[in-house]
Formats: structure tokens, C-alpha cells, sequence
């Protein structure tokens, strides 16, 4: 028998974040944990000095922020059944959309390509700057598409299925504790000077957390590619061969996805504060790239995460709530 309770949640989540998306002057659970790291982050400076010092502190920030993350949640949630079930399913609603960023993914892509097509590559360059740390200021057209394609196809996995994948396992609290493992990587888990021993832990984690969501999207993409009659054979075989050449354990597998989808080529040369570095190639340039790839890309993420909530409740459904509750 199907537990649609779960079916409810995790398909109600997914309209209202892709419907309302996150609004500003609605206070957010990442501003909050945002708020906690900085404040850890600075009691552990203030109390541990020396490299080996930090980095076993550095242990203290998932365990404390993601943790207690999701023994926050969960306890809300317990306390919140107690008054009436349908009471903490609707906050449970909420707090699973909060994670999920369909919408925001979609915008940013979308703000980008509006401005490619009206010309405006000035104002195209800082809508980019704002979703990449990469330097923006003299890219040209093609290279503002790639930095796009790249930012939208990573991010289906933080930003949707790496959630949904844990709302689905355990609920809002899983996928609370997911969200704050992310914004610690993203606040905290560089290789710079500053954060290589702090953030080492927080890195790994998030790396760990993304493992087999980041898998599970690039065959979602694969299938994306075929509904959306894309060239999914390129896409899986520019998997095989590219995937593990991101720098990333997980990010090259959307990405290579996307790049042999679409026959272009990912990857190359990227300014970071004044610095080039290289990132391997991911597919092969069967074409030049136009902005219309970007817009290629956004479908493939709505078609992917589809898919996933349908795949997700289905099998949580018929397993009779066994994966949730």
C-alpha cells in the first residue's frame, strides 16, 4: 500500500519552491545556519591557534552545525505532531522546500540568457558574477554560456536532487542536516591558506553527502537527454569518459552529462581573483555553444528533477513509508 503522506510532502515541497521559489522577507534556515558557522568559526579560532589544532577542530563544525541542525528540526517537528499531525506535515512541507533552490537555479540561469539575447553583455557578466566565483568582467559571450551551463548543471545536484534524495530518506530533518553540510562547504571548505585545516572535515562531508545523489543525476540526465531527444547516447558516454576528470568527485558528473547532451565542450581556462587555472574538458565541441544552450540546460534540470520526485515516491511509496519514517 502507498504511503501517500510522503508522496504529499516531498511532491507539495517540490511545487512550492518551483512556484514561490525562496522569498527575501521570508526569514531562511541558511541565514540561520550562516549566521552559527561564522559565530563557531570564531569561537574555534579564538580557543585553537596551531595548524593540527584547527584541524581537528575543524570536526566540530559539521558535527555541531549539521547535527545540530537536524536534531533541531527533528525536535520542532516531534513537538509540533504532539499539537496536531497535519500541523507539523505543513511545516515539514516547508522546511523541505526551503532546501530545494528549482526556482532560484532556474532565475539565475534565465536572468543570464535574457541578457545574451538582448545584448547586454555587461549586464550579463555581473548576473553571472553573482552564481560563480570565477572573474566575469572581460568574458565573452560563449564563455558567460559555459560559466552558466556549468553553474546550472553542478547545482542540479546541490540545489535539488542531493535534497529530495534526503528528504526522501528521512524527512525534513535529513534534509536540513544536507543543507547545512552544504553551506559549511560553501563557506568554509576551500583549499586557501585560511580554511585548509578548518574546513577540511566540512569539505569532505559535503563531498561524501553528494556521492551517490551526484550519480543518481547523471542518469536522470541520461534519460532527460532521451525524453527531451537530446543526444543521450553522447551524454553517456561523455560520462564514462570525462566524469572523473572534474577536480570534483562529484561535479563532473552532471556536468559531463550536460556537455554530451548537448555536443558542446565544458571546461578550460578560469580567472579566480586575478589567477588562471585550468579544468579538464568535459565533452566535445560538436558545435558552437549559443546562449540557447543555457536555456537547453534549465530544461534538463526541471526534466531531471521530475523524474526523480516520480522515481523517489514511487519507490518510497510502494516500500510503505520503510525509507522515511
Amino acid at each position: 500500500m502507498m504511503e501517500w503522506n510522503i508522496v504529499f510532502v516531498l511532491c507539495a515541497a517540490y511545487l512550492i519552491d518551483l512556484i514561490i521559489g525562496d522569498p527575501r522577507w521570508l526569514p531562511h534556515p541558511v541565514i540561520g545556519m550562516g549566521n552559527a558557522i561564522k559565530r563557531l568559526e570564531k569561537w574555534i579560532r579564538r580557543r585553537f591557534t596551531q595548524p593540527g589544532q584547527l584541524k581537528k577542530a575543524g570536526i566540530l563544525l559539521p558535527v555541531i552545525i549539521a547535527g545540530g541542525s537536524l536534531l533541531i528540526t527533528w525536535v520542532v517537528l516531534k513537538g509540533l505532531y504532539l499539537i496536531h499531525p497535519w500541523l507539523a506535515t505543513g511545516v515539514e512541507i516547508l522546511l523541505i522546500a526551503t532546501t530545494i533552490a528549482t526556482k532560484g537555479l532556474r532565475a539565475a540561469g534565465m536572468e543570464v540568457y535574457h541578457h545574451l539575447r538582448q545584448g547586454d553583455l555587461p549586464a550579463a557578466r555581473k548576473a553571472l558574477g553573482m552564481i560563480v566565483g570565477r572573474d566575469t568582467a572581460h568574458l565573452d559571450e560563449p564563455e558567460i554560456v559555459r560559466g552558466t551551463v556549468e553553474t546550472v548543471a553542478e547545482n542540479i545536484v546541490d540545489a535539488i536532487v542531493s535534497p529530495l534524495f534526503y528528504a526522501l530518506i528521512g524527512g525534513a530533518p535529513l534534509a536540513i542536516a544536507y543543507r547545512a553540510v552544504n553551506t559549511l562547504d560553501s563557506m568554509v571548505g576551500y583549499k586557501n591558506e585560511k580554511y585548509i585545516n578548518l574546513g577540511w572535515a566540512s569539505a569532505r562531508l559535503d563531498d561524501a553527502a553528494n556521492f551517490i545523489p551526484a550519480r543518481i543525476t547523471a542518469l536522470l540526465l541520461i534519460a532527460s537527454s532521451w525524453m527531451l531527444r537530446l543526444d543521450y547516447r553522447r551524454s553517456y558516454r561523455t560520462i564514462k569518459h570525462d566524469a572523473r576528470l572534474h577536480p570534483s568527485p562529484n561535479s563532473g558528473f552532471p556536468e559531463s552529462a550536460v556537455a554530451g547532451a548537448l555536443g558542446i565542450r565544458l571546461g578550460g581556462e578560469n580567472v579566480y581573483h586575478g589567477i588562471t587555472s585550468f579544468r579538464a574538458y568535459m565533452g566535445e565541441a560538436v558545435r558552437p555553444m549559443s546562449r540557447e544552450d543555457i536555456r537547453s540546460t534549465i530544461r534538463l534540470m526541471l526534466m531531471a528533477s521530475v523524474l526523480f520526485l516520480l522515481i523517489g515516491v514511487l519507490i518510497s511509496g510502494f516500500a510503505g513509508g520503510a525509507l522515511w519514517r
